[in-house]
């Protein structure tokens, strides 16, 4: 069996695509060789990823946060939002990087520097669109790891942002 040992029924973060749920452990015969894959289903995007289970720690697949990890990820909302200079594109390219990590910290980062409030000036669509999904990725692993639904998650982090 695989060294990560996942399990059905478990919820996994697979970097590009953020939390989904395993549902089978399946063997497949793909250009003659038997693969075992872990199949995992994610259901904002209604979609089902196969992953062999070789390349499951190599694919970046891990385990949910643990409640001390999500943690420092809130305290990252909480600090002050790094404004760097940089053209948009070169910073579009580092926000998307952060995110596609599937870490929970750099991804906070990212819902930091890029929240505004009612006060601030309008963002791009660009920045809006990078910011929206950072939060929405932080959202589900907070909902998973905290166990509640992603609306509340994402009420939590908003407020968070907010009183910053």
């Amino acid at each position: 069996m695989s060294t990560l040992s996942f399990g059905p029924g478990e919820y996994v973060v697979y970097p590009a695509h953020g939390v989904g749920q395993i549902v089978d452990i399946e063997k497949q015969v793909i250009g003659g060789h038997e693969l075992e894959l872990i199949v995992i289903t994610f259901d904002r995007e209604r979609m089902t990823l196969r992953v062999p289970v070789a390349k499951a720690k190599t694919s970046g697949l891990r385990r949910l946060s643990t409640k001390k990890i999500m943690e420092s990820a809130l305290v990252t909302l909480k600090g002050r939002a790094k404004v760097r200079r940089a053209m948009w594109s070169r910073r579009a390219q580092e926000y998307e990087q952060k995110i596609n990590s599937g870490d929970p910290v750099a991804i906070a980062e990212v819902v930091r520097d890029l929240y505004r409030s009612s006060t601030q000036p309008e963002q791009s669509y660009s920045e809006r669109q990078i910011y929206e999904q950072a939060l929405e990725r932080l959202s589900c692993e907070l909902a998973a790891v905290e166990q509640i639904e992603t609306d509340a998650a994402t009420a939590k982090l908003e407020k968070l942002l907010r009183a910053a």
